[in-house]
């Protein structure tokens, strides 16, 4: 499937965002640094199902562009707004990988009458990280170090035993990467933390480090199990994306379902 592209401009914000399919919307936010390729599979299975996915670039990644400095969530939470608004409005199923549910938890936080839902994929449920963990996710994207190192940290923190990981060798922006932390880090936790009071669904990685075994109800006990659904995914960590496209888009389509759309 071939998505189509459009831009929405708003001052200083360009925003580009590719579009598959039609019907229930989707709108899918990538993790620290990362751009809008790594939902492409996971969007055309989504989109197959009868759905209408849409995959926002960040600012600094694949055209997008707007302020990086002295910005917050809630800026980037904006840029997704005005992708929903462009594309028709209404209530939108949001979902975030990694750093990308700070965005979509934001979303539900500033902008509940367009979102339905949000989705968590491989959210962290534990904090502080470990240091260990945090040195990982640092050194495997500086490419100044050998690749040999980077595809050691990426299998530590990104990848279950026996998965490929160096597709994500590639694909990331240091400088988009620097910008959204500093934004998570001006960004107050209440403002956005519990995703103002919208339906959730936590899709968590079994291997992943950041959420070991002994956190997994985390939200669901914190947010209540009215609000919070969970899926579970074996064989994954916290790439997530690339480990198991399939059972990811399967879980989102299965609670689309669940919601009614």
């Amino acid at each position: 499937m071939t998505p189509s592209t459009f831009t929405i401009e708003r001052g200083t914000v360009r925003i580009v965002a590719h579009a598959y399919g039609t019907g229930p919307r989707v709108v899918m936010m990538p993790s620290l640094g990362r751009g809008a390729a790594d939902f492409a599979v996971i969007a055309e299975r989504i989109a197959a199902a009868g759905y209408r996915v849409l995959c926002p670039e960040p600012r600094g990644i694949g055209g997008s562009q707007g302020p990086l400095h002295g910005i917050t969530l809630h800026d980037f939470a904006n840029d997704i707004a005005m992708v929903i608004e462009h594309d028709g409005g209404g209530p939108t199923v949001v979902a975030g990988h990694a750093f990308g549910n700070f965005v979509a938890r934001t979303m539900a936080a500033d902008h509940p009458k367009l979102v339905r839902a949000v989705v968590l994929l491989a959210a962290t449920h534990t904090w502080p990280l470990a240091q260990d963990l945090r040195d990982s996710i640092n050194k495997c994207h500086q490419m100044d170090l050998p690749e040999e190192i980077r595809l050691k940290h990426l299998q530590h923190v990104f990848f279950a035993p026996g998965n490929d990981a160096s597709v994500w060798l590639g694909g990331w922006d240091e400088e988009v990467m620097h910008a959204e932390r500093e934004a998570t880090e001006a960004t107050p936790k209440p403002e956005w933390w519990t995703a103002g009071t919208a339906p959730v669904l936590d899709v968590l990685s079994l291997k992943d480090p950041l959420s070991p075994p002994d956190s997994i109800y985390t939200y669901r006990d914190q947010w209540g199990a009215d609000r919070v659904t969970i899926a579970k995914i074996d064989n994954a960590a916290h790439a997530l994306l690339p480990e198991q496209p399939a059972a990811v888009a399967d879980a989102i389509v299965a609670y689309m379902k669940q919601l009614g759309a």
